[in-house]
């Protein structure tokens, strides 16, 4: 399920890499717009000199382009890389997930219990199940800030294999305190797990490897801290909103329609 995913960072590397061709773009277009692996072909030292020193100028003159064209193809190349690896990204661990298991739209939140901007955020996300019953929201521990979320993360996975994993996640941003080791255990204990079997679970291989492949996940798709979102094809990357979250759900499910 990992051989995709492994390979994304090399292909998002790929696609800033491609942006060292857009000179050559450029004299393509400055030359009739026609496309060729070597625009300049044909064309005397003479012409090629000048054509260079257009390019330059323009580039000089309109600096904006430059990262509009790699943003532009780090998009496409994050489209794609959503739209091959969908079912990794939007398959929860266990019982990681909430609202329709069939929900017709996935709303996939990458999260850090220590992340303040989270705590704000659930609120947005409870907000989203409560109004749209066809939606299903996948919850991926995206453990960044401190030792402390990588064990509440660990215990988030265990309330999932556990079927406690709701219970556990809403309790965990709506309960007062800072996150610490005294508060995750306060928290497996209010949610009902298993303290025997979490206590196990903190240290076990496959939760260990599920929040690896999380962060594997987030760091290949580019995502520079939490929340993060996506839905659809598209990254929405800080505590965006009730609104925006909204409007980018109603796109998919329009997409899905088309």
């Amino acid at each position: 399920m990992l051989t995709h995913i492994k390979n994304w960072n090399n292909e998002m590397r790929g696609a800033v890499a491609i942006a060292g061709v857009l000179g050559v773009a450029v004299v393509a277009l400055l030359i009739g717009g026609r496309a060729s692996s070597d625009p300049a072909a044909g064309v005397n030292t003479k012409d090629r000199a000048a054509i260079e020193a257009i390019v330059h100028d323009y580039i000089m003159a309109h600096p904006e382009i430059i990262p509009e064209a790699i943003n532009g193809m780090q998009s496409r190349e994050v489209v794609k890389l959503i739209e091959n690896n969908r079912k990794e990204i939007e398959t929860p661990y266990a019982g990681a997930f909430a609202g329709d298991p069939q929900g017709d739209v996935k709303l996939v939140v990458f999260f850090d219990y220590a992340c303040p901007y989270c705590r704000a955020a659930h609120k947005d996300v409870q907000r989203l199940l409560a109004d749209d019953k066809k939606l299903k929201v996948v919850f991926r521990d995206f453990p960044v800030l401190s030792d402390a979320s990588t064990e509440a993360a660990m215990a988030s996975l265990s309330a999932a294999a556990q079927g406690r994993y709701v219970g556990f996640h809403d309790r965990m941003f709506e309960e007062a305190g800072k996150l610490s080791h005294e508060r995750t255990v306060a928290t497996v204990r209010s949610a009902g797990l298993n303290e025997l079997r979490t206590a196990k679970d903190l240290s076990a291989p496959a939760l260990r490897a599920e929040v690896k492949k999380n962060l594997d996940l987030g760091r290949a798709l580019g995502l520079t801290g939490t929340p993060s979102y996506i839905v659809g094809n598209r990254i929405l990357s800080g505590a965006v909103g009730y609104d925006a979250l909204k409007t980018a759900i109603a796109e998919a499910r329009a997409g899905k329609k088309a």
